[in-house]
């Protein structure tokens, strides 16, 4: 059983890490002077511009199919960048991405939809979450009907991320209820915010925030559903199930980063004549972080694993999804305790981190659905303690 990267994946790691380090790191200064006086750490031109930098390094469009520019990474190499990511809290991501769910398009949605976002032409936001349709995605109420060749949304969503700077919107809606959510009463449509959707600022305690999407009789062709009619709910968890190997991927960095600072902070800060590192209870605190460190390391690469091979990875990724987000969670409480009350300000990014690594124990599904799945899988035999060592 061999744990070490290949050169590849080294090689394409390090590379990463030395991008996010030259170029995006430096501007983490004026980003925090930026939220402080609460704007943006970046705008869009700005992020654009490292993007197409990160570009000439060869980093565009991780998961991207080759045919369409891009890296086409296997999951465990994606897993490897976004931790490369996730070091800086500078709202980062590398370009030539689209929603999994838009390779479903036809030719001609692919051309107006799929090819723009990838070239960051177009800003898409995926919506199935709803007021009363939170973790239960089967209970969304926001309908579609049909009227002719085209179909008349109305309802609303709500906590949808990228909702506020986005120029279409996937939208999951009810059209058949008489099926039911789960028997094909679903489907998704391609909407172009200049077909009438309006979105609302929703203030969160992290920075930026999601949208609130109201539809008001906003008609839709039929050219534009994406899949089939009834395909709405597959779709939609095809899109959420990606995210549950990449946001704990995501926590790894941001955990790496801020115990590395706890570190350098109790091997500088002197109180009562000595180091704090040489405190029992601050040596524990360390030593616990980074043993869950590593214990959600290898859930998280093992998921993208599974993915890799092929293999059904939804038990996986919610393993590493569950323990990811609480480990990333309890890490930064500590390094906060380390670092005092300068931990507390806003000179450092500890106390920003706090706030957003708090969100990772609820989008994309909660700490609690992640135990339902995981529970689940196990008392009804879709999988065996043990995984595939059994």
């Amino acid at each position: 059983m061999d744990f070490s990267l290949t050169d590849e994946e080294r090689a394409i790691r390090d590379t990463a890490r030395q991008f996010i380090t030259r170029e995006v790191m430096p501007l983490e200064q004026e980003a925090l002077r930026r939220e402080r006086r609460h704007e943006p750490g970046l705008d869009r031109s700005e992020l654009r511009e490292l993007q197409l930098k990160a570009k000439k390094f060869g980093f565009w469009g991780l998961s991207t199919p080759e045919e369409y520019g891009g890296m086409n990474l296997p999951a465990v190499m994606q897993s490897l960048i976004w931790t490369e990511v996730g070091r800086t809290f500078v709202q980062f991501k590398f370009g030539g991405e689209a929603d999994n769910i838009l390779y479903y398009a036809n030719d001609q949605q692919k051309e107006e939809f799929l090819i723009p976002t990838i070239e960051g032409d177009r800003i898409s936001c995926f919506a199935i979450t709803e007021p009363g349709a939170g973790s239960d995605a089967a209970n969304i109420k926001l309908s579609a009907r049909q009227d002719g060749d085209d179909w008349i949304l109305n309802g609303e969503k709500t906590f949808i991320t990228n909702g506020n700077d986005a120029d279409f919107v996937i939208v999951v809606a009810v059209t058949d209820r008489e099926k039911g959510v789960r028997g094909g009463g679903t489907t998704a449509f391609l909407v172009d915010r200049a077909m009438g959707w309006r979105s609302e600022f929703i203030q969160t305690m992290g920075e930026g925030g999601p949208a609130s999407l109201v539809f008001d009789d906003v008609r839709v062709p039929g050219r534009n559903i994406l899949g089939e009619v009834g395909q709405g709910f597959e779709l939609g968890m095809k899109w959420i199930g990606k995210g549950r190997y990449l946001i704990p991927s995501n926590a790894l960095g941001i955990a790496e980063r801020s115990l590395g600072m706890a570190i350098e902070y109790a091997n500088t800060r002197e109180t009562f004549g000595r180091k704090i590192g040489e405190n029992q209870a601050i040596q524990w605190m360390i030593a616990d972080s980074e043993v869950e460190l590593e214990a959600a390391r290898w859930l998280i690469l093992r998921a993208a694993w599974t993915v890799d091979q092929g293999e059904d990875p939804r038990h996986a990724s919610s393993m590493a999804k569950l323990y990811g987000a609480r480990m990333v969670n309890n890490v930064v409480d500590r390094v906060m305790q380390i670092h005092g009350g300068m931990g507390y300000t806003r000179e450092l990014p500890i106390e920003r981190w706090y706030r957003q690594v708090r969100l990772m124990r609820i989008y994309e599904g909660t700490d609690e659905m992640q135990r339902l799945i995981i529970s689940r899988d196990l008392l009804r035999g879709y999988t065996k303690i043990g995984g595939h060592l059994a």
